[in-house]
């Protein structure tokens, strides 16, 4: 796999990471919901349940949160590393002068 390949593949990983994320806080903030409907029935399986997975979801959020943030990193530091951004440009170089020989 080529470095710019490889770079945008990682970018990749960077975002579904991002909507992961996003995805677990919008967990969390139903299953608090659910808990606030829950005073008022006053259900304690449905209290014990409902506080497990918040807590769990919780927990993958933080462990999401760091994943993304030290890949994230790495990211950056690779592109940064294998100028990433002279590779983009010389693609588009390349495309456009393969476009321009037909």
């Amino acid at each position: 796999m080529d470095k710019l390949k490889k770079f945008e593949l990682m970018e990749k990983i960077v975002r579904q990471l991002e909507d992961l994320k996003h995805s677990q806080q919008a967990i969390i903030e139903k299953i608090g919901r659910l808990e606030v409907d829950n005073f008022e029935l006053n259900d304690k399986k449905l209290e014990n349940a409902l506080s497990d997975m918040h807590q769990r979801t919780a927990d993958n959020f933080d462990s999401i949160e760091d994943l993304l943030s030290s890949f994230s990193d790495k990211t950056e530091n690779y592109g940064e590393k294998n100028q990433v951004d002279k590779l983009k440009e010389q693609q588009d170089i390349d495309n456009r002068n393969s476009g321009n020989q037909d």
